[in-house]
């Protein structure tokens, strides 16, 4: 079973402290990709960055470790990893003895792209890399760039997606720009719970109407989705209304329960963005 319904979100939960990868919990993603039209062949490339910020395990002595984990979930990956059956799992290793850091990153990898290609061929790993904590200090708090859209001065109404907000010109040369906002807000589909997160869309192309497009961030703020498919829902609804040559949509999301979950999704080959948390994070 993939389904939401059926996964440890709102339910209570046993923390064990001994390794159990057992408590992974993969929730499929072609149900929702269904919903906006997508099959196999999908029109974006890229990965769901993620942030494990309370990783602890046992050396080989007993002695605690801790670090942070970058994970980084290919999005052409039948799954996508359910944010408190990954912290359970992570939980798990806390009184766990493993020889190394290598040994625990190995695990790491090795669970999550079994879990990411459930149910599949694997085609490519799940990328994990730990941060030990003499290098913390080397983890930067950085904004997205860009042109921020919050500054525009004007009515909202529209609280639910909204892709007729979306205008572009396209009788006109087309122009390249990168816009922000902090205004995202969606709701956990299970739990209810919000979800605060921060966007920003990089395109070429017909020039987007940015009020329209703020009206547009702002229209999820009772919608109900995973961060994964709110990404992917923006960039088709981009693509349907606005007719860019490119474009890119990433949004880094808050943390809960010591992760975070960084989406992006581009219409072309390039590199991934860095992984590295805003103010918010």
């Amino acid at each position: 079973m993939t389904s939401p319904s059926h996964s440890p979100l709102g339910k209570p939960a046993v923390y064990a402290d001994q390794y159990d990868a057992s408590l992974l919990f993969p929730i499929a993603r072609a149900p929702q990709r269904a919903e906006l039209g997508l099959g196999a062949h999908l029109p974006f490339l890229g990965a769901d960055l993620w942030t494990a910020f309370e990783l602890s395990w046992l050396n080989a002595r007993g002695k605690p470790q801790v670090a942070l984990a970058h994970i980084t979930v290919p999005c052409e990956s039948v799954n996508l990893i359910e944010s408190k059956s990954l912290k359970l799992y992570l939980g798990s290793f806390n009184n766990t003895r493993f020889t190394d850091a290598a040994e625990v990153l190995a695990r790491l990898r090795a669970d999550l792209t079994e879990l990411a290609w459930r149910g599949d061929v694997v085609q490519s790993s799940v990328g994990v890399k730990l941060v030990p904590a003499d290098l913390f200090d080397r983890e930067p708090i950085e904004e997205l760039d860009g042109l921020s859209l919050d500054r525009l001065d004007l009515d909202c109404d529209r609280y639910t997606p909204a892709p007729d907000l979306l205008h572009s010109a396209t009788g006109e040369a087309p122009v390249s720009e990168v816009l922000t906002s902090n205004l995202l807000r969606s709701n956990c589909p299970v739990t209810g719970q919000p979800d605060w997160g921060s966007v920003q869309i990089s395109y070429f192309g017909p020039q987007i109407d940015q009020a329209g497009l703020l009206r547009y961030i702002v229209s999820f703020r009772q919608h109900q989705g995973f961060h994964e498919h709110c990404v992917e829902r923006m960039f088709m609804d981009l693509q349907a209304r606005c007719q860019p040559h490119k474009l890119a949509v990433y949004a880094r999301y808050t943390r809960r329960g010591g992760l975070d979950i960084n989406p992006f999704r581009t219409s072309h080959p390039q590199a991934l963005p860095p992984n590295r948390r805003n103010a918010r994070q």
